[in-house]
């Protein structure tokens, strides 16, 4: 990893430890094993130093639990010191595929269960580590981060509350909206991207693009993407184009105006290749008439980059519009838990974040500066520049 260099000559902010809550298992133990491989290969000059005790380990993950009792209350136990610790939490609040025994009955773990247990382990440690600090890629309730009528502000709430238990610094992904952390601004909060993850995944599965404006045009969905797509497009070269949603407000299902009709406004599309860049697929029925209306107009392949993959209505539809030929590929991270019949998908291509959150997990707990992490605009150039020479896109 060419940035450790950096790290060289950093002292540690205090002993790292990752805990992660059972929800996000399979990404932190990923994220473990790339922290061990980093500290093995650093040439720190305080390797020697009795204060850097405990620098470089072979597992960074700190043992806890986070029983229930039968009437489905919950607690969380710490198995080891925490005393002195620089302790970042991973917490994956999508992940409906885990469940509990309450009353008999088997209940599946909501998004208000996992940050439950998440407050949980912070009241277990606060006082006692030294620094805390919450990864939380797809933000609690982010898509209730402004209040337009009689209604919560739950988005607002949670971060001021994470704040008041002691929690330093926040990390999360592609952030519904990034301004939700005025509600503690004295609190850190950082908001990170899949932009150059999406990219490598691209370029290594298709091997013939061509990305300049004659061939691309990168599109967002809806007016909420539309800085991701100004910037995705600025890095390629290419063109952006947007679609905006026409909604019925005199109407409400399922706690929102159902969508009549999306409208594109942009240059023409005709035999080009469509990237499509949003945070999210929810239910999917959006982004799938958002395809299906570009391959009307005549696009030559349409792929689609969201940074979450939640699929809350399932794969059938998805599934149908592929078969069609409605959309080419889906690359979704792998932040948050996706149902294992997914990844087997033909259609499917996974962006690894496991690296890029272990790198960042690494320079925060060196207090080092993180403007090489934050901006991806030279990595992708650089494996834009590997691909026009024909090399295998792998890692740079």
């Amino acid at each position: 990893m060419s940035d450790l260099k950096s790290l060289e000559n950093a002292m540690p902010v205090a002993p790292l430890k990752l805990l992660v809550l059972k929800s996000a298992t399979t990404l932190g133990d990923k994220v473990n094993n790339y922290l061990v491989d980093f500290r093995s290969k650093e040439n720190n000059c305080y390797h020697n130093d009795p204060a850097f005790q405990g620098y470089a380990e072979k597992d960074y993950l700190f043992k806890f639990s986070t029983p229930r009792f039968s009437s489905g209350e919950g607690k969380a136990v710490l198995e080891e010191t925490v005393r002195g610790k620089d302790l970042f939490i991973l917490v994956d609040i999508c992940n409906h595929s885990l469940t509990y025994t309450m009353n008999g009955y088997i209940n599946h773990m909501s998004p208000d269960d996992h940050y439950q247990d998440l407050k949980r382990v912070i009241a277990a440690t606060s006082g006692k580590a030294h620094r805390i600090n919450v990864i939380m890629p797809f933000l609690y309730e982010g898509r209730q981060h402004r209040r337009t009528g009689r209604e919560s502000l739950d988005c607002a709430y949670a971060f001021q509350e994470l704040a008041e238990m002691g929690v330093s610094n926040f990390i999360t992904f592609d952030a519904h909206d990034p301004r939700i952390q005025n509600a503690a601004p004295l609190s850190g909060f950082d908001n990170f991207t899949a932009h150059y993850q999406f990219m490598r995944a691209l370029l290594h599965s298709e091997r013939d693009l061509i990305l300049d404006k004659e061939h691309v045009i990168v599109i967002s969905p809806d007016e909420g993407a539309l800085d991701r797509a100004i910037y995705f497009s600025s890095v390629i070269g290419a063109d952006t184009g947007m679609f905006y949603k026409r909604r019925d407000y005199s109407t409400i299902v399922n706690g929102k105006n159902p969508i009549v009709a999306h409208e594109f406004l942009g240059n023409s599309i005709e035999g080009k290749d469509i990237i499509i860049i949003d945070d999210m697929i929810s239910s999917g029925d959006s982004m799938i008439d958002t395809s299906r209306q570009l391959k009307a107009m005549h696009a030559k392949r349409v792929f689609i980059c969201t940074t979450f993959g939640l699929f809350t209505n399932g794969l059938a539809a998805f599934d149908k519009a592929y078969e069609e030929g409605v959309f080419d590929k889906v690359i979704t991270t792998n932040l948050n838990y996706r149902p294992p019949e997914l990844l087997v998908r033909p259609y499917y291509l996974e962006a690894d974040m496991s690296k890029f959150l272990a790198s960042i997990i690494n320079f925060m707990n060196h207090d080092s500066a993180m403007g090489d992490v934050t901006s991806p605009t030279e990595k992708i150039r650089g494996i834009l520049r590997l691909y026009t020479e024909g090399e295998e896109i792998y890692e740079i």
